[in-house]
């Protein structure tokens, strides 16, 4: 989401110098054309193209084996403005050491998720940093969630790919739920949206479709097909202790901060009405 710039530097052996035969002090020369790369605008409005050669997998105290209402599962991917790749780590909590560093904390592009079993249902947890933190974000929360919206099907098909060998042994988590939160200081983009089952979520949208806007007009129809109570919020685990649901508590802590907000707004709105 950020496009770096590099700056020419012309040493002193190749800066131009004047003949004494030249007429005049101020030579009037035509500038080369400077070649600027298509790459941020196509990224920006092109299609959400996935690539498995930029794809690095860290697998970090997983067991492929471990069926993942079993053992905890996680996913952070980032990605790099420099080499254009991206880097997903599968692990049982959040690979912390990938999001540090100042780049990290002024993009906040990374994306992480989790696998969760509820009553014996499993579904995919994604979560994605809108606004908030710094005034940069804020500015452009409406164009984040834009790109973000527009880029997840590249990261849900990072996911099957990266951990491709977990989604052979399990086919069944093809069809699991992907419930995807927006975290943002501004109540318009904070919100949990359902994509529908990962091997339609990750699937690139129809290109009469478009980019960004298709998306959500495919997630719209998908959830006139699907039946309303699937859709309208992700089901909470069991209070009491279960073997229903895993892990019993979620493995990021950003979801504990939605959650809130939301009970804060729908608290807000009860207020209001009584």
């Amino acid at each position: 989401m950020a496009t770096l710039t590099a700056a020419l530097v012309l040493p002193s052996e190749l800066k131009p110098s004047f003949s004494p035969h030249q007429r005049s002090l101020f030579v009037c020369r035509r500038r080369p054309k400077k070649s600027h790369p298509a790459f941020p605008v196509a990224r920006l409005f092109g299609p959400a193209i996935f690539e498995a050669s930029k794809l690095k997998v860290l697998f970090l105290g997983v067991d492929e084996k471990k069926h993942p209402g079993k053992l905890p599962r996680t996913y952070t991917l980032t990605h790099s403005d420099i080499t254009s790749k991206l880097t997903l780590a599968i692990s049982q909590t959040i690979n912390n050491s990938q999001l540090q560093g100042w780049s990290n904390r002024l993009q906040r592009d990374e994306v992480v998720a989790e696998w969760k079993k509820v009553k014996d249902q499993m579904s995919l947890h994604v979560h994605c940093h809108i606004s908030g933190g710094h005034f940069l974000l804020d500015l452009c929360a409406k164009l984040r969630y834009f790109i973000f919206c527009k880029e997840l099907p590249v990261v849900l098909k990072a996911f099957v790919h990266g951990d491709g060998n977990l989604l052979n042994n399990y086919p069944e988590l093809q069809e699991a739920l992907v419930w995807v939160y927006f975290h943002s200081n501004l109540p318009e983009f904070n919100r949990v949206e359902c994509w529908g089952a990962l091997n339609n979520a990750a699937a690139p949208p129809p290109p009469a479709a478009g980019a960004g806007g298709g998306r959500v007009e495919a997630h719209q129809d998908m959830r006139q097909v699907e039946p309303s109570s699937k859709w309208e919020r992700p089901e909470e685990p069991c209070i009491e202790n279960c073997t229903c649901c895993f892990p019993p508590m979620s493995l990021i802590p950003w979801s504990q901060d939605l959650a809130h907000e939301n009970i804060h707004d729908t608290q807000k709105g009860l207020r209001q009405q009584t």
